[in-house]
């Protein structure tokens, strides 16, 4: 007890200050991110370069996720537990008056149907005959907080205090209903005939340094083992790990086409959605927005957000193995091109935002545009421009980019974006 008082204390205190502590380790000068070298992503462990499809799929490819697993993301189990057990907790079939079926299901962990289990909520179109693709992506602060309707379940689990009313005692009240409903605009996205789902990522695993005791991570836990090894899983993984298992639920529901899912993350559920994307073959589509480092930033260019900022004060992220890399990211046997190509040939969209140097929105472009050298290699169109777009101005191949005007944060922008990419790459 007093080690979770201490750990959450403290995180509190980092997230209430911005202190210079943090400015201090962050570059925002662009003479000052280089020179740097970025590992070539066709070109293998021992030397040998990738010349033909087979190599891709099985030499070059399963040494990037090595690489990835071990350096910077851990290891995810390559079991997902012993049972999975859906679960309809709610369903209103007049939804959005009457324009959609919102549905709540449970999805356990166990066969006890205990606490290890995540709610996802979904609002699905009411179109006939017909099956729809889906949005997929996590959330901040509870199902409850993305939309006003008072029919979605209030969650009961930890939640990170910030200054709305909504949160007491690190717990969610009636007064969080839609407060970020800005950030998911659903009846657009049901107008466009698509379903959104979605479930909060404490579900998985608590956002702070708990000691691994809290998520998901105890059920993997070998004889002895209280916490995971430098090369396993962190939250981000479990993250991830969730996604998948929230995939595994909307290819079994008759309204949903199971082949056309779109994973989508913001921040570090935009990082999250990378990963889960490289790992899980079965997205259709995956979309970044705003993921910074370790999501579509380059990690070598050592601009805004880098190693050291993200392991002190978000040391339950990643893998304890990601710590050497802090202050030596020139070091690392990878960067975040050939996460983005490990999604290759499948379409993926990158978003960034003006005024969000620490996501480092040039290293958030550069990131899609080298991965673009794999999917040319697969045959298929990557991103079609060389240099950064203006503002306002997206753009879209297999890989699309834009970076529009504001802050951190996901807009209704972005949103008509994504849906276009979706149109363009699933219709």
């Amino acid at each position: 007890m007093i080690k979770y008082f201490i750990s959450l204390s403290f995180l509190l205190f980092l997230f209430s200050c911005q202190s210079n502590d943090v400015k201090r380790f962050a570059n925002y000068d662009e003479s000052k991110s280089g020179p740097y070298t970025l590992p070539d992503p066709l070109v293998c462990e021992d030397g040998s370069k990738v010349t033909n499809d087979s190599l891709w799929w099985n030499k070059r490819r399963p040494e990037l996720l090595h690489l990835f697993e071990t350096n910077i993301y851990g290891k995810t189990p390559s079991k997902k537990t012993d049972t999975l057990i859906f679960k309809l907790h709610k369903i209103h079939d007049n939804a959005l008056k009457g324009k959609a079926i919102m549905k709540e299901v449970d999805i356990f962990f166990t066969k006890q149907q205990d606490t290890n289990n995540m709610r996802l909520l979904i609002y699905i179109p009411k179109i006939k005959s017909q099956k729809v693709p889906c949005f997929l992506s996590l959330n901040f602060k509870g199902n409850m907080a993305i939309n006003s309707d008072t029919a979605i379940s209030l969650n009961n689990r930890w939640i990170r205090s910030d200054d709305n009313k909504g949160i007491v005692n690190n717990r969610s009240t009636d007064g969080i209903r839609g407060i970020d409903s800005s950030r998911w605009p659903i009846d657009m996205i049901i107008e466009k005939g698509y379903a959104i789902a979605t479930a909060y990522y404490g579900d998985l695993d608590p956002d702070y340094d708990d000691g691994f005791h809290n998520g998901v991570q105890p059920l993997f836990y070998k004889t002895g083992q209280n916490k995971p090894d430098s090369d396993e899983w962190g939250a981000i993984g479990a993250w991830a790990w969730g996604l998948s298992r929230a995939l595994d639920y909307l290819i079994t529901d008759s309204l949903i086409d199971g082949g056309k899912i779109i994973v989508l993350g913001h921040s570090r559920l935009g990082k999250t959605a990378l990963w889960a994307g490289a790992q899980d073959q079965r997205f259709a589509i995956v979309i970044s927005n705003c993921s910074g480092c370790c999501g579509a930033a380059l990690s070598k260019r050592n601009f805004g957000e880098n190693a050291i900022i993200i392991n002190t004060f978000f040391p339950h992220w990643f893998c304890n193995n990601f710590k050497k890399y802090n202050q030596n990211e020139s070091a690392l046997p990878v960067d975040q091109h050939e996460l983005i190509a490990l999604i290759a040939p499948r379409p993926v969209y990158v978003v960034s935002a003006s005024e969000d140097l620490w996501a480092d929105p040039k290293g958030e472009f550069l990131g899609a545009l080298y991965a673009d050298t794999v999917y040319k290699f697969l045959k298929t169109a990557g991103l079609p421009v060389k240099t950064m777009p203006e503002l306002n101005a997206p753009v879209m191949g297999k890989i699309g980019y834009h970076i529009r005007t504001g802050k951190h944060d996901i807009t209704k922008y972005d949103w008509t974006q994504y849906l276009k990419f979706a149109d363009l790459n699933l219709k």
